[in-house]
């Protein structure tokens, strides 16, 4: 959710009982304009929170003019001092997969490979390095994981140009509140998987500047996403029953929506046997 937003946006996400105390929307509302400003971004993203069993990570994102383009993701256990994480290789997103359990809350705790994977640990050892994985590795993974299976949009908000970029649409003014109860009106914001698929005659219908990303009413499982109208029928809030603690909020016929996570961390991975 925008930076300069995030009081009224958490004030409309708090149906499912997660925030932040006084002090850490202070924090936040303090730090995240200098972030803005010292690294250079376009505008800076709350992204959200996960708990670990010693301590919290507070997740910014820094966007550049080009909104599809790979994003920069720093973190916080204060909300104050922010570091920069590096980007996940293929590698370190296939064994955060298989990691199990609760984050730490310390960036610099090692999981030992051997007891997640041994194959990956003996390559490791036979090249010279450590079987270790660090959890700073493992919470990179994880949030690109989570921005890319359950990161949303609603349909319109952006536009692609003809070069291939992505920017505000100046022109959304929300979507009506018929079209908001709908999962076909949100989109992953991510690259599409299921759009190559459609076939000439299922294109014929989209427009290419803004149907360009995965509709959410194609999701598997089927039921993933719960729908609920909150203050009063004003706002539509969607949860991910697949990443419990990620809310997205959309207030029908205005500007305003946005995603956060409050969370542990853990795919619900029993959700296809809760169903």
């Amino acid at each position: 959710m925008e930076a300069l937003a995030l009081p009224a946006a958490l004030a409309l996400v708090a149906g499912g009982g997660a925030g932040l105390s006084p002090e850490r929307r202070a924090a936040l509302g303090a730090s995240l304009p200098l972030l803005q400003r010292d690294y250079r971004f376009e505008r800076v993203w709350f992204w959200g929170c996960i708990q670990g069993v010693r301590g919290a990570y507070y997740i910014a994102e820094g966007l550049g003019p080009d909104l599809a383009a790979p994003r920069s993701r720093l973190y916080s256990s204060n909300c104050l001092d922010w570091s920069l994480l590096t980007p996940a290789t293929e590698e370190m997103r296939a064994l955060a997969e298989q990691v199990k359990g609760r984050f730490q809350g310390d960036p610099s705790f090692e999981y030992s490979l051997a007891e997640i994977n041994t194959e990956a640990a003996a390559k490791l050892i036979e090249s010279g390095k450590e079987p270790v994985m660090k959890e700073e590795a493992r919470l990179i993974a994880t949030i690109e994981q989570i921005d890319r299976e359950v990161g949303i949009v609603p349909r319109g908000a952006f536009v692609k140009t003809p070069l291939g970029s992505v920017h505000e649409n100046r022109h959304f003014e929300g979507l009506s509140l018929v079209e908001a109860k709908k999962l076909s009106s949100y989109f992953h914001f991510t690259d599409p998987v299921n759009l190559k698929n459609k076939t000439l005659l299922e294109k014929a219908d989209l427009d290419p500047s803004t149907d360009f990303l995965d509709s959410l009413e194609h999701d598997i499982p089927q039921g993933s996403w719960s729908i609920q109208l909150e203050k009063g029928g004003t706002v539509v809030v969607l949860r991910s029953l697949l990443w419990l603690g990620l809310t997205f909020y959309h207030v029908p016929m205005t500007k305003q929506f946005g995603y956060v996570y409050f969370g542990t961390g853990e795919k619900n991975l029993d959700l296809p046997f809760m169903l």
